[in-house]
């Protein structure tokens, strides 16, 4: 049953969704504000979920914008289980990417959702994933906002990536910046790259994920609606 969320002048809608990849079903909650044209689909980083505090406040906002939000697992509690033991599968970008293009195509499929520009959010290891799966499904993806990710993991990617994208990290996360601007140089596409002052990796300083937050819906309105 749809749940509503309360936003400053906007009614959502919000449900819990189970989303096909290969045999596996992945848990989520899709979330969409009355009137919304663009959906950010959030790709978790390692060792997280979808129930990731700092995604949550993410997603939020974005929502206050009037944009949708899917945020769902991208490994199966089997999975998280054995990932929580080896740290092996939070890096395997591949399989990562392949799950998010599912949920891409998922989106593209249904019936209250096919008509929305598409956008990802990635958070560390899941920047990598997300840039991965935007450089396969080109311009289907309207826009693409890495906090705090590892762009770098994309790899030959990169230089594929259509979508606009914005790497926003921490000032006092330097080695996570360093991989971002060796990233930046790739990218072909529309690009930016924001360093929020006195913040470190998770952004748990004072004002500093809501900086993120204001980038991010900030980034995604102007790409996902866009015309």
């Amino acid at each position: 049953m749809n749940a509503q969320i309360a936003a400053p002048g906007i009614e959502t809608r919000a449900w819990p969704v189970q989303i096909p990849s290969g045999p596996l079903r992945l848990e989520g909650e899709l979330a969409l504000p009355v009137g919304a044209t663009g959906v950010v689909l959030f790709a978790h980083g390692s060792g997280s979920s979808r129930h990731s505090p700092r995604n949550q406040a993410v997603a939020q906002v974005i929502r206050d914008a009037g944009i949708g939000t899917l945020l769902f697992d991208l490994l199966t509690r089997e999975e998280e289980a054995v990932d929580m033991r080896t740290g092996h599968l939070r890096f395997d970008i591949g399989l990562l990417a392949r799950r998010l293009v599912d949920a891409t195509r998922w989106i593209a499929a249904g019936a209250e959702t096919r008509s929305l520009r598409v956008g990802y959010f990635g958070a560390s290891t899941g920047g990598g994933a997300a840039l991965v799966a935007a450089a396969e499904l080109g311009s289907a993806i309207g826009a693409v906002v890495s906090r705090g990710g590892r762009p770098d993991l994309a790899g030959e990617a990169l230089p594929r990536v259509q979508s606009p994208t914005l790497l926003i990290v921490g000032e006092r996360d330097e080695l996570v910046i360093e991989l971002n601007e060796q990233a930046y140089v790739q990218l072909r596409c529309e690009k930016a790259l924001e360093i929020v002052p006195r913040a470190t990796h998770l952004f748990e300083e004072p004002g500093a994920l809501e900086e993120v937050a204001r980038l991010a819906s900030e980034w995604f309105r102007n790409h996902l609606q866009r015309g």
